[in-house]
Parts: structure tokens; sequence; C-alpha cells
């Protein structure tokens, strides 16, 4: 069981540590889509918050679409996108309400005489053809005021999937996809909910993608002597703004963490030279952190340690995405 702790003493309201540090939980798949939340009494004993502020905390994460609640039963992790099992709402079906049944039934039958997933795509429809040869739209979507995580998605997207990626802020993306007739949106599971409301009038695929869970990044983190400064790189606001909150969570005042952007040349090099550990989220930043330490070398009594993640995205959700464009 994932143990949540509360710093009473932080400016950061509890309820705002509780709600960041769950809904990482299910960003990283710490939660995974089904998993039922502990109830608002085990949760109290174990922070030692009053029942009601985690009820207004699970309300929170209801209303933002990550979690549903099962009237007698619990506080569950919503399935998104295609975990749900949703099917595109095509006036066909509405005509003849029996023929998906049929697709479906005829889509078993080739896969229980071998054919692949592919393979019956292809026989069905020819604009799986089309995504087949790489030619479909992979769209990314994230909010204007956290570009930068979704810079980093694309980066990866396009070295795993070896095919274009397309980068649209979400206030963007309606207007995107009325301009096109095919296409998949993918977006972290932070930013499900939203792109979700935006999507399903346009009959598009939504896929979340599951953030890497940085667990042993954190249990570094959390065995840092105490008064040590710990510098964190990204080029996304949103995960220097989540780092913060989780890791005053972990440690409260006991370390300090200082955040900065590559582009952010004075912060980077404060922290180049007041940390003993940094923390690069991303490549780019690996890349700015590494330029900064050679620059002011010759003003640092003894180098930081130098950190980095190979990876934003998890293994699973790259994965998954292949099959899905029926690229592996």
């Amino acid at each position: 069981m994932i143990q949540f702790r509360i710093q009473p003493d932080s400016e950061i309201p509890a309820s705002n540590q509780l709600f960041n540090q769950i809904r990482f939980a299910i960003a990283s798949r710490q939660y995974p889509p089904g998993y039922k939340l502990p109830s608002t009494r085990a949760l109290a004993m174990q922070t030692g918050l009053h029942r009601n502020t985690i009820s207004k905390v699970y309300r929170q994460l209801e209303d933002d679409g990550l979690v549903e609640s099962l009237a007698g039963s619990g506080i569950y992790v919503r399935a998104q996108g295609h975990e749900g099992g949703s099917r595109l709402q095509s006036p066909i079906l509405k005509e003849y309400p029996q023929a998906y049944k049929v697709v479906q039934l005829a889509l078993d039958e080739l896969l229980s005489q071998g054919c692949s997933l592919n393979q019956a795509r292809e026989l069905f429809l020819a604009e799986v053809d089309w995504r087949l040869r790489c030619s479909a739209r992979v769209l990314v979507a994230v909010p204007t005021q956290d570009i930068g995580v979704g810079e980093l998605m694309v980066y990866e997207l396009e070295q795993a999937l070896k095919i274009p990626v397309q980068l649209v802020a979400m206030e963007q993306l309606a207007a995107v996809l009325d301009q096109t007739s095919s296409a998949t949106v993918v977006t972290s599971r932070y930013f499900i909910g939203e792109v979700e409301v935006i999507a399903a009038p346009k009959a598009v695929r939504v896929i979340p993608l599951d953030i890497h869970d940085y667990a042993n990044e954190f249990n570094q983190f959390k065995n840092l002597p105490k008064d040590s400064c710990l510098g964190i790189v990204s080029i996304s606001s949103g995960i220097l703004r989540a780092a913060e909150v989780i890791l005053h969570g972990l440690r409260g005042d006991e370390i300090l963490v200082m955040t900065a952007q590559p582009k952010d040349a004075y912060k980077l090099q404060a922290i180049v030279k007041r940390a003993q550990v940094i923390f690069s989220v991303d490549q780019v930043s690996f890349s700015a952190v590494q330029a900064a330490m050679q620059a002011a070398m010759d003003d640092i009594i003894r180098p930081p340690k130098h950190m980095t993640s190979e990876k934003y995205i998890g293994t699973n959700s790259i994965n998954l995405l292949k099959r899905e464009l029926g690229l592996g």
C-alpha cells in the first residue's frame, strides 16, 4: 500500500498535498485503472487528516475525471480512452444497431484462425492500411501553460514510433480536429479528462499515456541527508511544480528543493553551484545541466551528482500505442 505523507507545517494546504500525491500515483500506474482507493477511514488513519478533508480530495479527483464513485462499493480509478472499451459513435450504428456485433464476431473469427490484429484491420478498413504505412496523424495534446511536457512527449514518441508526431495546444485541439477526418490523440493521464471532453464530439481515438513512476529516483531522494539541496531541471513547468509538492510531502523542509527549466540560465547556474544532487528529468535538461556545470567548473568546489531518467513515458504505454497504430 502506498504511504502518503502530509507535512502539517507546510504552506501547501494538506488537501493539495494529498491530491497531488494520489494524482501522481494514478498517472504513474501505481494506482492502475480499476484500482480501489483506500477508504476515507483508512486514509485518515494513515495521514492524520480528517475524513471530511479526504472526501473533499476524492470529490476533486472525481470532478477531474480521474476516479469514479460506485455506490456502496467505493472509489475506483477510472478507465480512460481505449481502456474503457468505448466505441466510436458512428451514425451507421444508429441505423444498423447490430452492425458492430457483426464486425466484432467476424474479427474474433479471424483472430481465432491465426490472423493478426493488423492483418484483420487491413481486411476491414482501407483507412487502417493508411495508418499501417505510418501516415496516420498522431497528435499530442497538452495545455499551453505546460507546453514543455508536450515537447518531451513528442520527442520520446518520435524516437519510439519512428513517425512524425504533432504537438497541439489543448486550447487549439478542437480547431485542429475540425480539419482532419482521421487522427489519434495522445496525452498524459494528467490531462486525459479535459482532452476526452474536447475530442468526444470529433469521433477520434484518445489514448492516455502513463508516465515513468520514478520509484528509484524518489527512493534516493528520500535518503538524502538532512539539509541537502536537490536541484530538479525539466523542460516542463508542470513536472517541476508536481515534483516540488511531492518532495515536500516526503521530506518537508528537511531538504532544499530548487527547480529550473533549461532556458532559465540564472536559476540553472544557482542550482549547479548550490545543489549536492541534480536530477534532469529529460535529455534536453540533461545537456543544459552538463553545459552549466562545465561553465561553472572553476566556481564549484565539489561537483554535484548529476542524475537523469531515460524516459518520461512508461514502456507499456509505448508498446500499447504501437499496437494501436499497427506499428508493432
